[in-house]
């Protein structure tokens, strides 16, 4: 299994594949509107809109297994993330990160990239970047926040063509 072998859900229940990002960097947040980092949607998609033409994609996924801080049903998620964060790049349904129910991208990336102790992800706004080839390449700790890793990003896109 590659990452393109991937799928996951809109929040409205619309399967969307991985295999639709081939050939682009892809940022995957687990994400959640009540917590503390919640700011870091507005990084994400300060992101998303600066880079999303030379083939960036910023994906939220929105988790409840921390300290329920992702309330919002996945009818009313959406709006929040636009309402309170400006957000108007993909989320997806709400899912695990861990446990038996964890959502297969989740399952790929941390045995693709282990965090420092173990694969576990411990909180909210865990980053991982996956390459233009489907490589993940860089996982990130929850407080890193996402404008802290935009060099790293812009090096992966297929696009180079910035101006300065």
């Amino acid at each position: 299994m590659d990452f393109y072998d991937l799928k996951f859900r809109t929040p409205q229940g619309e399967e969307l594949s991985m295999e639709a990002y081939k050939g682009k960097a892809v940022l995957v947040v687990n994400t959640a509107t009540k917590c503390g980092l919640a700011p870091q949607f507005k990084e994400l998609e300060a992101l998303h809109q600066e880079y999303k033409d030379q083939g960036l994609v910023v994906i939220g996924f929105p988790c409840n297994q921390f300290r329920n801080q992702e309330p919002e049903t996945n009818d009313s998620m959406e709006e929040s993330c636009e309402i309170n964060f400006g957000v108007s790049f993909q989320l997806t349904e709400k899912i695990d990160v861990n446990g038996k129910h964890t959502h297969p991208v989740f399952k790929y990336l941390k045995d693709y990239l282990p965090g420092k102790l173990s694969k576990k992800i411990k909180w909210n706004f865990t980053k991982f970047l996956i390459t233009p080839e489907g490589l993940p390449s860089k996982r990130w700790a929850p407080t890193v926040r996402p404008l802290a890793v935009e060099q790293q990003i812009r090096a992966v896109l297929p696009i180079h063509q910035f101006a300065d």
